[in-house]
């Protein structure tokens, strides 16, 4: 098993499930570089949640490293209801009815119920419904009161609870169901870092979910899940109203075609950094590691190329929730991580970009990593309440690692979702700004992430203890026992 925290810049996220609550599988996932493990709150009871939640803070403990925990919403996923006799084949140019009403019976070969009341409202004669992530796909030919009549256009064997989607988006269902405003108060109860909302279409959906998870007395970092084709022509506004944003491929990709998917990708991916926002690349990235020890090369290119992108983070799904070998998945994707970043080469200009600086912290940053390009800093270092400067720091891509010394354990482990950060913890309390400094060089001394001869650049605020008020830039020469050797203050 191997820890690479020193030098991987990508951070990855892993599923819990069956596959990792096998003795010593999560502290095996952890050690192998697991920055963020996911809990899936559309599969298991509350009480498997909290007890994964209280595993992986005791496995992070024992390997010796921080990981924050992501809870994800189920959201309205609209899904067929259950089959009389089990799975059924539909053939290409049967007729087959959705029921959209709360007595249909268990379905056949010719019919079956749909969790989405709403549907007849939302679809019209012509339009393509999809099923099973695509597999199966059927055209309306009529609307007849609560039934939805449709002929198969792909065939194919259809099982229960299978999700459906409208070709194009459109359907009207709510960003928040009962179960999630019940999960909702499920993180803010275990102490979830992150909290992903499922199929946003718009703004105030992040906004409702904030909301509600401050009134339940949460203080995560909110996750937009794009994969609606709704949420496209809105993005930049749902990107600005959350923290973190994610490119959900599976539902994405069933309802925009696959063709568009990767370049809407790279949009997303591209705008998420510009608007000083985390983003993760999701679904399928090593699928089929769920069985085989070895990746595909397509799925080495796919991971690849989205660290490439400058995408924050990747995650793992089934992999490692109901995986083989979770361990081998996780290693798998560090060095593939690795090798993609030894290619990557930011794409901006930091000396002629124009930039809109709004904040003092947002100038800070840019004016740190221009003079970490040009003088080839060693680090930089960035002393930091809740991590906003450390986050503007990671918008500008460059090779030059960033370390977010910070009090505060939430802090630190929201921190955990960026690009080239490695939050550190530090206690500055009753210490001056330059005692500070010159503690924070020795602590990375010791720890063997700084050498003698060393050139860092440290940010922070004038006042120890207040958050939101990095004002500051010094340029520090690391001496012998870290000890600091020069100092210039810019």
């Amino acid at each position: 098993m191997t820890t690479d925290t020193h030098s991987r810049r990508t951070k990855i996220v892993a599923t819990l499930g069956p596959a990792t609550d096998a003795p010593g599988m999560l502290e095996r996932i952890i050690a192998e570089g697991v920055n963020v493990a996911r809990l899936n709150l559309s599969h298991g009871q509350p009480d498997d949640h909290r007890a994964r939640a209280v595993a992986v803070r005791a496995a992070a403990a024992k390997v010796g490293c921080e990981v924050g925990i992501l809870a994800d919403l189920q959201g309205p996923k609209i899904r067929i209801e259950r089959f009389a006799h089990g799975p059924v084949e539909l053939h290409v140019g049967d007729t087959f009815v959705l029921e959209c009403r709360p007595d249909a019976a268990p379905g056949d070969a010719a019919r079956i119920g749909v969790s989405y009341y709403g549907l007849p409202r939302d679809v019209h004669a012509g339009d393509v419904l999809l099923l099973d992530d695509g597999l199966i796909a059927l055209t309306v030919e009529d609307v007849v009161e609560a039934e939805v009549r449709c002929r198969v256009l792909i065939g194919g064997k259809l099982s229960d609870r299978k999700g459906l989607n409208r070709q194009g988006g459109g359907l009207s269902v709510e960003a928040l169901s009962d179960k999630d405003r019940a999960d909702i108060k499920l993180a803010a109860e275990i102490g979830a870092d992150f909290l992903a909302v499922s199929f946003v279409r718009s703004a105030a959906d992040m906004q409702q979910a904030r909301r509600l998870l401050h009134e339940a007395g949460g203080n995560a970092a909110l996750v937009a899940k794009i994969e609606r084709a709704d949420a496209i022509p809105v993005l930049g506004e749902i990107i600005d109203a959350s923290d973190v944003v994610m490119v959900a491929r599976g539902d994405l990709g069933v309802e925009i075609g696959d063709a568009e998917l990767p370049g809407l990708q790279k949009k997303i991916i591209r705008e998420s950094v510009q608007r000083n926002r985390a983003v993760i690349t999701a679904t399928q990235m090593l699928q089929s590691m769920v069985r085989s020890p070895i990746p595909t090369r397509a799925e080495v290119l796919d991971v690849a190329n989205a660290v490439i992108d400058g995408t924050d983070a990747v995650m793992l799904s089934e992999e490692t929730a109901a995986g083989a070998h979770p361990d081998v998945v996780v290693a798998a994707m560090r060095r593939i991580c690795l090798g993609a970043e030894r290619q990557f080469e930011p794409k901006e200009d930091l000396n002629t970009a124009d930039h809109r600086l709004d904040r003092t912290d947002q100038a800070i940053a840019l004016a740190a990593m221009l003079l970490a390009n040009q003088l080839r800093v060693r680090a930089i270092i960035a002393l930091t309440e809740s991590g906003a400067t450390a986050q503007w720091l990671s918008r500008y891509r460059s090779a030059v690692p960033i370390y977010a010394l910070s009090p505060f354990d939430d802090a630190r482990r929201r921190m955990l979702m960026l690009r080239d950060v490695q939050p550190v913890a530090f206690n500055h309390a009753g210490q001056t700004m330059a005692s500070s400094a010159r503690q924070a060089v020795q602590q990375l001394f010791a720890a063997g992430k700084l050498s003698e001869g060393d050139r860092v650049v440290l940010t922070h605020g004038d006042h120890v203890g207040r958050g939101g008020g990095t004002n500051t830039l010094k340029l520090l020469s690391v001496g012998a026992d870290g000890e600091v050797e020069s100092l210039r203050e810019l």
